[in-house]
């Protein structure tokens, strides 16, 4: 099991999120435009992302977008080979859709160019909690960049997410089989743990409840966010309620 990323839906709401995310010290990557009909900007660390995707006031707009609720919406796992990958799923007894292609333009050292990725996609039906996928990154060059990686406000990693479901062991061994990871009992969560990332499978209504985050240090994130008349901070845990985005943060 290896993180690639995760999403924040922000739906029709892009500019207002993506200035609240920088005023919070994030650096956004330029504003990427999907083939498919959506938009998004990244904040990446060495090894992963947290992407703001939504869809662009006029012209085509993804309707999975649109159709996914507004926040933390997306748990994307790596792959290195789509097919495979899909294979594999439909081998183990999920229904995994398709791989499809994704691309959008980017602009790097002042050359256009495109970056492209697979993504093999489960159903709503499988995962109700929010939009789980794989995706294969074709062009990681185009993505991973020095100049997009320091952050004002000392973020550097994802550690893990909170999902909900009312039955969390269930819940737990399918999300397992998925990952290919293994689901451990503390208490009364259920943890699949990979390298430095947790996947924590709770009790409560369907949904992907939180993230936790990595920081150099936190002063800097605890401030921007007691300044902010958009976030609310309480010893650790940063919260949008505009976005309905609840993020637990930490030092490294």
């Amino acid at each position: 099991m290896q993180l690639d990323h995760l999403v924040i839906n922000t739906a029709l709401g892009m500019d207002a999120a993506a200035a609240i995310f920088t005023g919070l010290g994030f650096h956004l990557t330029p504003r990427g435009h999907h083939s498919l009909g959506s938009i998004n900007h990244l904040m990446i660390d060495p090894t992963s992302y947290l992407e703001l995707v939504g869809v662009p006031a006029i012209g085509k707009q993804r309707q999975e977008v649109l159709d996914s609720p507004l926040g933390l919406s997306g748990l994307v796992f790596r792959t290195g080979d789509a097919g495979a990958t899909y294979a594999r799923l439909a081998a183990a007894g999920f229904a995994p859709q398709e791989p499809i292609l994704l691309e959008r333009p980017v602009t790097v050292d002042g050359a256009d160019d495109v970056a492209r990725f697979r993504n093999v996609r489960m159903t709503a039906a499988q995962f109700p909690a929010g939009r789980v996928y794989f995706c294969q990154h074709l062009t990681p060059g185009l993505v991973w960049r020095d100049e997009w990686l320091s952050h004002p406000n000392g973020f550097c990693g994802i550690a893990g997410v909170t999902v909900h479901d009312p039955e969390p062991e269930r819940e737990a061994a399918r999300y397992a089989a998925l990952a290919g990871g293994d689901a451990r009992r503390n208490g009364g969560d259920w943890y699949i743990k990979e390298g430095g990332f947790a996947l924590r499978i709770t009790q409560g209504a369907r949904a992907f409840a939180s993230a936790t985050l990595l920081f150099d240090d936190l002063g800097d994130i605890a401030a921007r966010a007691e300044a902010s008349v958009d976030a609310e901070w309480q010893s650790g845990v940063l919260t949008i309620p505009s976005l309905a985005v609840t993020l637990h943060c930490r030092t490294k």
